[in-house]
Formats: C-alpha cells, structure tokens, sequence
C-alpha cells in the first residue's frame, strides 16, 4: 500500500514538471521580437561646397607707417594732433634748426675753402711751380667738400616731417621739447582718406590652411548695425605673429565703404573657403542633428544603405554655416543619411523608414 502511494506521488510531481515547462515555452514564445526604429532619411549627394570660416579682428589700412627725423635734435614743433587729417607734403612736425643750420654753414665753409685751394693749385700748375699730384689732392678735397656739403643739406631738409600721403595721425609718440635720435617715430600716419581699409583678423592653424588668396567675405562693421560689406583674402602671413601667437588674414574692403570707420574699430567676417583640391572638392552638408559624439573635426553620423539596418561611421568635419555642416571625409560610399531617431541607434539596428 505504501509502494502504490509513492509511486503515485512520483507521478503526479512528474506531471506537475512537464505542465510548467509546457508554460514557460509558451510565455517565451509571446515575447514579440525587438521592433525597428522609426527614421527618417536624408539621401547623400557630393557637390563643390564653400565652406564658411567666421574670423573676427581690428580694421586696419595696408600703408601705416611711421614717421621720423633723418637726424636727432630737439624736437621744436609738433603741428598735428592724433585724430587729425593730413595732406600729401603738409609739415607736420620740425627740429630745432640751431645745430643742423651750423652743420650746413661748416660745410658750405669748407666747399668754398675747397675751392679756392683748387683755384690756386690750378694757378700753380700752369706756372710749373705746383707738381700734377698736388693739383689732383686739390681737386679731391674740393669734390669731397662738395659732397660733404650736400649732406649737411640734405639733412636740413630732412630735419623737418612732411606727411607723405592723405591720411589721419594715428599717434603722437613724442612731444615738443623732446630729443630724440634719428629715427626715432615721433607721429604714426596713415592713408585712410584714400579708402584702403582692411580687417587684420587672427585664425588658427587649421583656418589658415583652408582659407586662400582672393577668398570673398562677408565683412561687418559695428559702426553700421544691419549691413554686410564684401571683401576678399588680400594677404596670408607666412608665420606666426609674436604678439597673439597665430596666423594673421588681412581682408581688404570692396565696393562699398563704410561711412564711420576708425584705426582700431573691431569687426567680424565669414570667409567663403573655396576647395583647393579635386578631394575637397566633394563634400556634403548634413543637418547638425544627424552628427552624433562630434569631437573637434571629426563625429559620427547613421547611415543605410538599404533601408532596413542602420551602420555608424565617422566623418570629419570641414566646417559649419548657420544651419548645416560641412562634411568632407566618410561619405563617400553611403547612400542615404539617417537625420531622426539616431539617439535611439546603434551600430546595426533594424530600422523602419518613415516620410
């Protein structure tokens, strides 16, 4: 009796076992598979793209130049004040003429003594009392009198400051009363009557490298809220200034000029880079949603190739404008961009294209 009663007990657990694996297949077997993702699709097209690099610096005129005394003495008068403007041959500053007339007068003095001595030797040679040599040595110190005197003329000329061109004084940077040597800046000058203003900007190693000659600009002015100037590239330094630590673009002015404008005045402008090589040439503009996980230059973005899966790459990033950016490298064997529900992808995800 008691065999019997176990061995129906053993049936029943048994019996009991296979009900619930039958259960657990069946629960299983109602888990749906993981649905695809909703995308929407962007198809991918190359084309020639100028990218566009903002750069921001201080205005600036291309013939700025300072201005100095041939030789050193008292500074007598200074007839200009900064900010005031200037005409082409208009003195602007003068030495104490005391000490250069002198030099002058010393070698006027000399030039005629000169002379003389070669009148006389000339006299001598004709009566066979003076040697060839000795008339030769006269005519040699009268010539070198002569030139010593253009000198001391030529420094008194000098000893005063003409502005060389239609412009504004930038600085005073001496004063009446003041001595100096020669050379020393005493007024900085510039051509801005002429209109020859160009934004002197700082960029990077890499903008230096993708902005070239003749690239067009966008240039504004703070002085005129609301307006747009054009200009271009006119100059690339060729190393790095001191100062800032960067490379310097200068981008002259076209067309247009501002009204009010000023050495010093800051501005900011977009240079339209044109591609330099057959490889920059190609490149595409993607919305700034669709980079994920950017890094400097370089991000990456979905794409699809038919439809259903979704595969990450990287791209490298040649620049950025107001609504896209500009993609360079990455793109090249891809078909369709995928620009909504990437925050829910990863690498090999089932997608669902969606309109």
């Amino acid at each position: 009796m008691k065999t019997n009663s176990c061995y129906a007990s053993l049936l029943l657990l048994a019996l009991s076992a296979m009900i619930s694996a039958c259960g657990a297949g069946s629960a299983a077997s109602e888990i749906p598979a993981q649905a695809a993702i909703p995308v929407k699709l962007l198809p991918l097209d190359a084309h020639a793209h100028q990218a566009a690099i903002p750069v921001s610096g201080a205005f600036t005129t291309d013939d700025e130049v300072l201005l100095s005394f041939k030789t050193g003495g008292i500074i007598q008068r200074i007839l200009v004040r900064e900010g005031d403007a200037i005409r082409q041959g208009q003195t602007v500053a003068t030495l104490n003429p005391v000490e250069v007339d002198a030099q002058v007068q010393q070698a006027q003095l000399a030039f005629e003594k000169a002379q003389r001595d070669l009148q006389r030797a000339t006299n001598l040679y004709n009566d066979s009392v003076a040697t060839l040599e000795q008339l030769q040595n006269a005519q040699t110190a009268k010539d070198m009198a002569q030139q010593q005197l253009r000198t001391a003329q030529f420094n008194r000329n000098h000893s005063v400051i003409t502005a060389p061109r239609n412009g504004y004084v930038l600085r005073k940077l001496a004063a009446e009363g003041q001595l100096v040597q020669a050379g020393t800046p005493v007024l900085q000058t510039n051509g801005a009557q002429s209109g020859n203003w160009l934004l002197r900007t700082s960029v990077s190693n890499r903008e230096w490298a993708a902005i070239g000659p003749r690239d067009t600009a966008a240039v504004e002015v703070e002085s005129v809220p609301g307006r747009t100037f054009r200009g271009f590239v006119s100059r690339r330094s060729e190393g790095i200034d001191p100062a800032t630590g960067a490379f310097t673009i200068d981008i002259k002015l076209t067309g247009e000029k501002p009204a009010n404008i000023a050495f010093g005045m800051f501005g900011k402008a977009v240079v339209h880079v044109r591609p330099q090589t057959t490889e920059q040439a190609g490149t595409w503009q993607i919305p700034y949603d669709a980079l994920l996980d950017g890094n400097g230059s370089s991000g990456y973005v979905f794409i699809t190739n038919d439809g259903k899966t979704a595969k990450k790459i990287k791209v490298t990033v040649a620049g950025m404008e107001k609504d896209h950016v500009i993609i360079s490298e990455g793109l090249a064997n891809a078909r369709q961009l995928i620009i909504s529900g990437s925050a829910y992808l990863t690498d090999s995800s089932s997608i669902h294209v969606i309109p």
